[in-house]
């Protein structure tokens, strides 16, 4: 294997991840260095992001206008930004915001529902609030609903879609297929039981469904989905693309298939000379604060990508074509 594609990187870049925020050296010794650092884990909602995260929370239990308004400043995306940093899960604060709309934004058909327009739910957010719930081991019986809502829109082609409650859509997204991918993941890591046969018969349906389309390739007509899907943006918020789809895959142990070659080409080139990855995209909207500029090297995108190759770096042996 050249040094081009080996996940191993030089000490500086080990380094310049451990001189990152809290959650970065948290998630460099845990994934990169194979080190448990629970001292660094319990800093995550103290200090740098967490912390300014923590800050922006209203008295109310609720960030920006409530649970979904504004992009990115409510609460849906905040609990998201602050499910990725891995902070300790039995946080008080944030399990009480959860439990604020598990317990205030359920809908007649039992999901999260983000507007007061309508009575249906959204699969995508509530396979994100299934991966922020389990995460913080919110209890399965305000979780159970979600579940049922996300089982009852499994489309046949194996995947989700959010159009599917709004516009009745036939075919599955890569958007909402990897969100509700990742919330059944982390049920069944926390270790919950209600359903979770069929979960996890809908995540092999959803997982064959992002690799039948190589990650990002139409089944139809080869050709590129959605250029969008090869840029590599941080924070994702809803939005699909190759390394979300790839560090999910190695979260989750996927074993290596063929079909992720096309991705992770893309991915390596897409690596600077030194080793570093760039945050390529910023989606538009309000933030609390940025975690990092777009355009420059980016710790977030670095760690993924060194952990991505690090889990798939025997079955992906080259840059093939």
């Amino acid at each position: 294997m050249t040094s081009e594609i080996e996940w191993t990187s030089s000490d500086l870049i080990i380094q310049w991840l451990l001189e990152g925020d809290v959650s970065i050296q948290y998630q460099t010794y845990r994934d990169l260095l194979g080190e448990d650092r629970p001292d660094l884990q319990e800093r995550i909602l103290e200090e740098g992001w967490g912390a300014r995260f923590q800050a922006a929370r209203n008295p109310e239990g609720y960030w920006g206008r409530g649970y979904y308004q504004p992009k990115w400043t409510n609460s849906h995306y905040t609990l998201l930004d602050i499910r990725n940093l891995c902070p300790p899960a039995e946080h008080p604060l944030i399990r009480e915001s959860i439990q604020i709309i598990l317990d205030g934004r359920k809908s007649r058909d039992g999901g999260i529902n983000p507007a007061k327009t309508t009575e249906d739910s959204d699969v995508c957010i509530n396979g994100m609030m299934l991966n922020i719930g389990c995460y913080f081991k919110m209890h399965s019986d305000d979780l159970e609903s979600i579940v049922d809502f996300l089982l009852s829109e499994h489309m046949a082609d194996g995947g989700f879609n959010c159009r599917s409650t709004r516009s009745g859509a036939r075919h599955s997204s890569l958007h909402t297929t990897l969100s509700v991918m990742e919330g059944i993941h982390e049920y069944h890591r926390q270790g919950y039981t209600y359903r979770l046969t069929d979960l996890l018969d809908a995540y092999q349906a959803s997982l064959e469904f992002i690799l039948l389309h190589q990650l990002y390739i139409s089944d139809r007509t080869g050709e590129i989905i959605n250029p969008a899907f090869l840029r590599l943006p941080y924070p994702y918020r809803w939005k699909y693309d190759i390394l979300r789809a790839l560090d999910h895959f190695q979260d989750a142990k996927i074993p290596w298939d063929e079909r992720m070659r096309p991705a992770m080409n893309v991915l390596v080139k897409k690596r600077y000379k030194d080793g570093t990855w760039p945050v390529q995209a910023k989606y538009p909207g309000l933030v609390h604060f940025d975690m990092e500029k777009a355009g420059g090297p980016s710790r977030w995108n670095t760690l993924r990508g060194l952990r991505v190759l690090k889990q798939y770096e025997l079955g992906f042996s080259g840059l093939g074509s």
